[in-house]
């Protein structure tokens, strides 16, 4: 559980070094955005947004107040060090094994959300234990992930491990490291550096 809270530091020193107005992979949010909407996760009942749609625009509403405050760059690392503070000790968000299940793949994925938003890029060196993490975090969510594709999925590391996500007559393989699976089964599909092995038909619905 360890890596969460070092996770957390490398998305904020990745948000301080980007600026406020760079640009993420998630589509029409900057730098300040994706703050924002980590602070509000975190530390807002408004958070229930994410899963109850009536809440869903006051929510969109107060994160673009916060993204907009935040423009400058004294505000945005504000904003930031709000994102460091974590989850209020009030929160469930602030017990460690909740921290952990919320935000392991969260912030791995936001941060590359971050820095792959760019032409120059490099896939980050993980530690193996951290891989590993990844990899049962995705094993957990790749059914909701994947859910509405109309082949079978079977996700396989380098070292021949695999996971099958769901049975189909017509199958693809997508091969990777875990964190590169989990960028490409959260929708990160032009970034991810996986492989496919499949029908063409079957793989173009898993490339785009």
């Amino acid at each position: 559980m360890h890596f969460v809270p070092a996770s957390r530091e490398v998305m904020a020193e990745v948000l301080l070094a980007a600026g406020p107005t760079a640009p993420t992979l998630c589509a029409g949010w900057e730098a300040r955005h994706l703050a924002a909407h980590l602070v509000l996760r975190e530390q807002s009942l408004l958070a229930a947004g994410l899963l109850f749609k009536p809440l869903a625009q006051r929510m969109e509403t107060e994160l673009n107040r916060r993204a907009e405050a935040a423009s400058n760059r004294t505000a945005f690392r504000a904003l930031i060090n709000e994102f460091r503070r974590g989850a209020p000790r009030i929160s469930p968000l602030s017990l460690p094994r909740m921290d952990h299940s919320a935000n392991l793949s969260e912030f791995f994925i936001h941060t590359e959300d971050v820095r792959r938003a760019t032409d120059r890029w490099v896939p980050r060196a993980l530690d193996a234990k951290y891989e590993e993490l990844l990899w049962k975090d995705l094993v957990r969510r790749a059914g909701l992930y994947y859910r509405g594709v109309d082949v079978g999925i079977i996700l396989v590391r380098p070292d021949g491990q695999r996971h099958v996500v769901r049975n189909a007559a017509i199958s693809v393989a997508i091969t990777g490291r875990p964190g590169e699976l989990m960028l490409h089964a959260s929708g990160r599909r032009a970034e991810a550096l996986v492989t496919f092995e499949g029908e063409p038909k079957a793989v173009a619905l898993l490339s785009v």
